[in-house]
């Protein structure tokens, strides 16, 4: 799934945003100091502008060619493969999420590899090993709740609006840890939570009938969205306690991202079981030959290779999340905060049109609505909340 890529994007962005705003805030001593720390403020604030502008100019159109490529070709591709394993095998969650942090920690391994480290031959990291173990946890139980959901009725369109409305619950936990949000910011999110609720209760409805059967189907379908609501509660919870670790230790968000999966991968022992049971009926799939028919008549039988499907599926989808991580990792390197928002958002909606047209699924005039407000209303938050930013580095220069 793309939600390695969306917690990556939300990692770099609260680490470049926790640097800010440790320049932004003034100490609270005296008046001459508040002065003197306002004037530095403004100072590297200024320079931080400038570099980040001087580094958007400098990136080529062709640049940008490959960024939104990898995000919007990536990204998709990687709904497209995750729709097709879990259409033919809607149990297949937990080797989901396994394969995807496997190949995520094996590229990071390469990255980290140090020989003079034994026994993991890794760099030290700059935040310790406990704060990793809570981040790590979370990020583990969100991954797997995100992926068990398929076999509880769960639709993908269903399941990208709802995850898309996970700001609501991202407010809550940062106004209990102090936080403070414009009227805006919590308008928008109004509309945001009454079209994830909307899309819910709409697509509920459609699922829902007389017979046993569809009441079953029902029944599951709203264990389902309890499953997914718990996700995001833990996701808001993690995305706190990751900004507060940029905080604290400095941004390494490629340090982060590694470790998040590095780490996770003993917590699979648990459901290794169920890992091997979905990779085996995924290897029990029909065969499909790499090269096409109309190339392999002219070729030596040696090159007549075939894999079973589900398994070439599994590895392209493993393959695509890596693709649209690195697009938006790019993509947060170079841009604002709201600009990488609202580029994320329209890939989802992308995604959502895609998984429409091209598996077929339908979706009720109030879903429709529903979503609609949902990325409405997510992108007019990400405008209020750069302009607040702006404001702020206006007042701080003062």
């Amino acid at each position: 799934m793309t939600s390695s890529a969306d917690a990556t994007a939300a990692t770099k962005t609260m680490a470049i945003q926790a640097v800010k705003s440790r320049r932004i805030a003034p100490p609270q001593t005296a008046a001459k100091e508040d002065r003197a720390a306002d004037a530095d403020d403004a100072t590297s604030d200024a320079s931080w502008t400038k570099q980040k502008a001087a580094v958007v100019v400098q990136i080529s159109a062709a640049q940008w060619g490959v960024i939104f490529a990898l995000i919007f070709g990536g990204c998709c591709s990687n709904v497209f493969t995750l729709e097709t394993i879990v259409k033919n095998d809607p149990q297949a969650g937990n080797l989901l999420t396994f394969v995807q942090f496997l190949f995520v920690a094996a590229e990071g391994y390469i990255h980290f590899f140090t020989p003079s480290r034994p026994p993991l031959f890794i760099a030290k990291p700059h935040v310790p090993y406990s704060r990793y173990a809570i981040i790590v946890t979370l990020f583990f139980l969100v991954s797997l709740l995100n992926n068990i959901v398929w076999k509880y009725h769960i639709s993908v369109p269903v399941h990208i609006i709802f995850r898309s409305g996970g700001t609501f619950l991202s407010m809550v936990v940062g106004y209990i840890c102090g936080k403070r949000y414009s009227n805006v910011q919590m308008l928008s999110v109004l509309i945001l939570t009454a079209g994830v609720v909307s899309s819910t209760l709409f697509d509920a409805k459609t699922k829902n009938g007389g017979d046993d059967e569809k009441n079953s189907t029902n029944s599951g379908f709203g264990f389902g969205i309890t499953v997914l609501f718990l996700a995001q509660v833990l996701s808001a919870v993690m995305s706190q306690v990751t900004e507060s670790t940029f905080r604290k230790y400095g941004s390494h968000w490629r340090e982060n991202l590694f470790y998040m999966h590095f780490l996770t991968l003993p917590l699979f022992l648990p459901v290794r079981n169920s890992i091997t049971t979905e990779f085996s009926v995924l290897a029990s799939s029909p065969s499909l030959p790499l090269i096409p028919p109309i190339f392999r008549q002219y070729l030596p039988s040696i090159f007549s290779i075939s894999v079973p499907e589900q398994l070439f599926y599994l590895f392209l989808n493993a393959a695509t999340q890596y693709l649209c991580v690195r697009g938006v990792n790019n993509l947060a390197g170079n841009a604002t905060a709201v600009t990488v928002t609202i580029v994320l958002n329209v890939r989802k909606c992308v995604s959502l049109l895609l998984s429409i047209y091209i598996f077929g699924n339908k979706l009720s005039l109030g879903t429709c609505v529903g979503a609609a407000l949902v990325f409405g209303g997510a992108g007019w938050y990400s405008i209020e909340s750069s302009r607040i930013r702006e404001r702020q580095k206006r007042e701080a220069t003062k």
